[in-house]
């Protein structure tokens, strides 16, 4: 089938507890959860194998077995292909009795599994892809959309950068989805504040080599290279931006999609002083560095990236809702999550809307000097806090077919 997956089990107290409602009804008796992610490709370090690890740490936290059984917990890799993400998904919904899917970083997978998972009537709750359709034409009863979009990286990261006097653009973009959405999303800021595109360049998904692109770009006399890909892509654009000298020569590069794994491949030599939207920094406050603790102690020291910190909440807020709704559908389940309140490291001014937008604070962020990084993973000065109202798109806006116009 081309992709691997892996059973854990979560280790529980025998008791639980909090009670469970009298009319319960699970279909396998209990609970099974499933992180669909990439594990060996181009997003495998901002998800892969640190989120299967937050998704594990919140079953610890969560403590205790759904009606009188443990909740089981697996694991596969999507490979970023649609098919094979909706083949993983259908078998795990038909014969392998999971309830919800979580992760499925890469927009190409994570609207596969949408609509498996739509069809079933099964959760999906996704942290990792970035993709407006998830809460607009492909919204479902039983999906959310849990810690990034392109709006809200538009909101915060394009908005600071149109803020230059010399508000001109040239995009590289991944052609797919993903790269295509942020690259809309971020010209409609540019242009609302005045702004223009002088040029755009579309790249395959992965790609290692970016300097036709960034000669291209260069060429432009665009002030701001607005980098619409993630991941590997997003890295390796930044080492070869840096060995053209493209920042030395007047240009900016616009990180629109910047993860603190990027960070650490690229070094901050050649990161330093750019700005970056983020939904989670592990360095916040002792919340957050109390999570990172944990993460790191089995990550061999590394810290989590958003997505990894949102699959913790997502899962953890879903057991709690699947716990007090006494069942495993879908629908019932969902209902359940937008009706408990979101509160927990990662969800700050939280709430899940009927879209399945869950809304939260943003984080405008800038990437420290090497003279002021205090140590290994240091890398963000948070500038300001972006209000969840103002960082994701207004229901107003909404083309979801849940939405009460």
């Amino acid at each position: 089938m081309g992709y691997r997956s892996f059973v854990a089990a979560a280790a529980f107290g025998a008791a639980s507890l909090a009670a469970v409602p009298a009319s319960a009804q699970y279909a396998d008796g209990g609970i099974k959860i499933g992180v669909l992610t990439d594990m060996s490709g181009g997003y495998s370090d901002l998800a892969g194998r640190g989120s299967v690890t937050a998704a594990e740490l919140a079953l610890e936290d969560f403590g205790r077995p759904i009606n009188g059984r443990k909740v089981e917990l697996i694991f596969a890799d999507h490979q970023n292909k649609a098919d094979i993400a909706s083949s993983i998904a259908r078998r795990w919904f038909d014969t392998e009795g999971v309830d919800a899917i979580f992760d499925t970083n890469s927009s190409v997978a994570g609207l596969a599994v949408r609509e498996v998972a739509r069809i079933k009537g099964k959760i999906d709750i996704n942290s990792g892809a970035g993709s407006m359709a998830l809460t607009n034409a492909a919204c479902s009863p039983t999906g959310a959309h849990w810690t990034w979009d392109t709006y809200a990286l538009a909101a915060g990261t394009a908005s600071a950068l149109a803020d230059d006097p010399k508000n001109t653009w040239f995009f590289i973009t991944a052609d797919y989805t993903f790269g295509h959405d942020l690259e809309a999303q971020v010209t409609r800021v540019v242009k609302a504040k005045g702004g223009q595109v002088l040029g755009s360049v579309k790249h395959p998904f992965p790609n290692a080599d970016f300097s036709s692109y960034l000669l291209q770009a260069q060429a432009s006399g665009a002030r701001i290279i607005g980098m619409a890909n993630a991941g590997a892509d997003t890295i390796n654009t930044i080492k070869q931006a840096s060995e053209f000298g493209i920042v030395q020569g007047g240009q900016r590069l616009g990180g629109l999609n910047i993860f603190l794994t990027d960070i650490h491949s690229v070094g901050l030599p050649a990161a330093q002083g750019m700005i970056l939207t983020t939904g989670f920094y592990w360095d916040m406050d002792e919340q957050t560095r109390a999570f990172a603790r944990r993460f790191g102690e089995r990550m061999g020291g590394r810290m989590p990236t958003m997505v990894q910190a949102g699959d913790y909440s997502a899962v953890l807020h879903f057991l709690k809702a699947a716990e007090a709704a006494g069942t495993d559908d879908g629908v019932r389940v969902m209902a359940k999550m937008r009706e408990l309140p979101i509160q927990d490291f990662f969800a700050r001014n939280a709430k899940l809307r009927e879209d399945g937008r869950m809304v939260h604070d943003m984080y405008l962020a800038q990437v420290k000097t090497p003279a002021d990084s205090r140590g290994p993973w240091d890398f963000y000065s948070i500038v300001k806090t972006i209000p969840g109202e103002q960082a994701f798109q207004p229901l107003s806006e909404s083309t979801c077919a849940l939405v009460k116009k």
